[in-house]
């Protein structure tokens, strides 16, 4: 049986996960985090991406635990509402679509809930060197002894370690896009009920809505920027500071990022390679492809990804090559279109049109 390392346990690492067993290969996951990551924003998942939630068997519980937005309100930066919508959400788009919006870490946890039993997990390590000869990859870890896979996956985000170390520095690939977002949540001290708030105040704007029964609030809080240091107290300086200058709920929204422990802050930006695989090292989801949270993609892209690379796979026992070939030419074109989302006319009169070409754009059997 062919062993599989995925680098990553987020949303594409565990999906990947979950098909590769179902093909027979042997996978481990590892983790840099201590376990299943909390907090995070609501995801949405789309077009052929909830194909393969409902084929993992995950489409009724996402149904179940999906937000539940009766509509939004925009405001002027007083606080005055401006604009309202029982049709549509900024975060989701229409409320009466078949997509399904639902936070990160619901959709993180189910997908891990349906692995755990048959994949191996390392939480709180991480690679730190890949030497591949003729017959697989020697992996050593910061923490675990060194393994020898068949294949190794980076599926590790944005500032990926897998991608770093087979195919050199994160300059060479990503594309700041001039803005930075940070999510963290907060008690609902709005007293919102199934709703969602957006103001937007000169370079900076934030996004709030109701979650876990209306015992909670997941805000979303944007600022336009060029690139800062990853610096993560910094960060989040920067982000309390800004938010407490607005003048509609600024100190109480900056006291939540303050104490939030779940607080989270990275660059708008996407990753652009001319290839995902290097050897028997192939990319998945943000690692090789980020479409930048702009694009409301991330997450259908790694799910969709998960599913193409893992039939790639299975359909080319023992040529890695050949599968990792298959695999992009099935994905670029979809990732693509998805990328383009956040570049092109994004929120314009045809972004509408856009998502909907892009998000059925690819399909599972081709």
């Amino acid at each position: 049986m062919r062993t599989v390392l995925i680098s990553g346990g987020g949303i594409a690492g565990p999906a990947l996960a979950f098909w590769l067993r179902r093909h027979g290969f042997v996978v481990t996951v590892v983790e840099r985090g201590p376990g299943v990551r909390p907090g995070g924003q609501a995801v949405d998942v789309r077009g052929v991406a909830l194909d393969v939630i409902e084929r993992m068997g995950l489409l009724e519980e996402a149904r179940r635990v999906r937000t539940r937005m009766r509509g939004m309100s925009v405001l002027d930066p007083e606080g005055k509402e401006i604009d309202r919508s029982t049709e549509v959400a900024l975060s989701s788009g229409r409320l009466d679509s078949d997509d399904i919006e639902l936070l990160r870490e619901d959709l993180v946890r189910m997908v891990f809930e349906r692995t755990r039993g048959d994949v191996e997990y390392l939480f709180g390590d991480t690679i730190t060197a890949l030497d591949e000869d003729g017959t697989g990859v020697r992996v050593d870890f910061a923490r675990a002894p060194s393994r020898t896979f068949d294949l190794v996956v980076g599926a590790d985000g944005l500032h990926s370690t897998v991608r770093r170390l087979a195919f050199g520095p994160e300059e060479r690939f990503a594309h700041h896009l001039g803005s930075y977002l940070s999510v963290f949540s907060a008690d609902n001290f709005l007293g919102l009920e199934d709703w969602q708030v957006w103001l937007r105040d000169g370079d900076i704007g934030f996004g709030i809505m109701a979650v876990r029964d209306n015992t909670e609030l997941r805000v979303a809080f944007g600022f336009e920027s060029g690139p800062l240091a990853r610096d993560a107290g910094a960060l989040r300086r920067i982000i309390t500071e800004r938010l407490a200058s607005l003048r509609w709920e600024g100190p109480r929204l900056a006291e939540a990022a303050r104490n939030a422990p779940d607080f989270y802050c990275d660059a708008m930006a996407q990753i652009r390679m001319d290839r995902w695989s290097q050897g028997r090292v192939t990319l998945l989801g943000d690692a090789g492809y980020c479409p930048s949270p702009l694009s409301g993609q991330g997450t259908s892209l790694a799910l969709v990804g998960a599913h193409v690379l893992a039939g790639c796979l299975a359909q080319a026992p023992g040529d890695h090559t050949a599968a990792y070939a298959r695999y992009e030419e099935r994905m670029r074109p979809f990732v693509a279109l998805n990328q383009s989302l956040a570049t092109e006319n994004p929120g314009g009169p045809a972004a509408e049109a856009s998502v909907e070409r892009a998000k059925n754009a690819l399909s599972l059997d081709g």
